[in-house]
């Protein structure tokens, strides 16, 4: 899928050696990247990987200590933010509170000079893009709900009708049911629009939701891109595997799972990656007779947090309430080799 939409979609934007040194912090290490047009983008990383600086670096709002940035072939690495065809929704979403929903919204179109009667139009017409009523164009942002406010900062970001826009974290701050409603609309807002995106979040969930790839980046360098699908299943090392969520790695030691004391395969390499619904009760090539240490209801599913007799934490996942599998009590779980993503360290 990532292949096939470099190869059918134009790039819109290149970085070729990407570089940016806080002294003797190297915040982003040489990173090269083709962004296709109107892709949906997300780049992941925990605190301090260097995916904050480096969407700055694309946006323009600082300036790299190497390399180039090239926007569909022009070379606009030295181009100030204000004069690229680019905009930027931060995690802070930056929203003027003594203004009114109108007002921010129309705030660089007036600094462009377009007359009153047209802002008032395109602002009508992008609330009506970001599924928000036109009668808040006169409302106080400050009367505005977390979701009214991040829909009023997306509406913003579109009045310069950018080519691109970057999301730097825009909805880590706000509460669990109300960023997975936003996901969707984001995706939704995305496709309706074609525009390319750039988004930049510590949350793998978020970006498997929403994107079209995922960068995913360590120690200010891109280590694996691809598709959430790729991703998920074939995690290039063991970073990327334990960035995944809940999953179980396994260590391969003298031709045995570590942990398990179960012979690997002849084509085992150091760690094996097992997603829990993977670890079956009663089922699989490898069994093992493993402990419930607690038991979790999310809903449609059950997660069994388990352990072996030589200690090692396993994840279990199983439909239903899963009643049977009380805590303490011990019960034989599988699985297949062909299962398994076989990662290094």
């Amino acid at each position: 899928m990532a292949d096939a939409m470099q190869d059918s979609r134009p790039v819109i934007l290149s970085l070729a050696g990407f570089s940016k040194s806080f002294g003797e912090i190297q915040a982003v290490d040489n990173v090269s990247l083709d962004i296709s047009e109107g892709e949906f983008l997300t780049i992941v990383g925990p605190s301090g990987s260097g995916k904050s600086t480096l969407v700055r670096l694309l946006a323009g709002l600082e300036s790299p200590s190497a390399g180039r940035l090239l926007l569909r072939g022009r070379d606009i690495t030295v181009i100030p933010a204000n004069r690229r065809p680019t905009a930027m929704v931060f995690q802070s979403l930056a929203l003027f509170d003594h203004k009114s929903v109108g007002e921010n919204i129309e705030f660089a179109m007036k600094m462009k000079g377009v007359p009153p009667a047209d802002r008032k139009a395109r602002v009508h017409e992008l609330l009506r893009l970001v599924r928000l009523p036109e009668s808040f164009y006169a409302r106080a942002t400050t009367q505005c709900s977390g979701g009214e406010r991040q829909r009023i900062a997306l509406a913003r970001a579109f009045a310069s009708d950018p080519d691109i826009l970057f999301f730097d974290e825009p909805l880590s701050a706000i509460d669990y049911r109300l960023r997975k409603a936003l996901e969707v609309e984001f995706k939704d807002l995305h496709q309706r629009t074609g525009r390319t995106f750039v988004y930049i979040t510590h949350s793998l969930e978020e970006a498997m939701v929403m994107s079209d790839r995922i960068a995913i980046m360590q120690a200010g360098q891109i280590i694996q891109i691809g598709t959430p699908e790729e991703i998920y299943g074939k995690p290039a090392n063991r970073f990327v595997a334990g960035f995944l969520g809940e999953v179980n790695i396994l260590e391969v030691a003298g031709g045995h799972f570590a942990g398990l004391d179960r012979p690997a395969p002849a084509n085992a390499r150091r760690y094996a990656v097992l997603r829990p619904e993977a670890l079956r009760p009663g089922k699989g090539d490898v069994t093992a007779d493993l402990t419930v240490v607690q038991r979790l209801m999310l809903g449609s599913r059950t997660q069994l947090f388990l352990r072996s007799p030589t200690g090692a934490p396993l994840i279990s996942e199983v439909a239903g309430d899963a009643p049977e599998f009380e805590r303490g009590t011990t019960y034989s779980f599988g699985f297949s080799p062909d299962n398994i993503a076989w990662v290094d360290e």
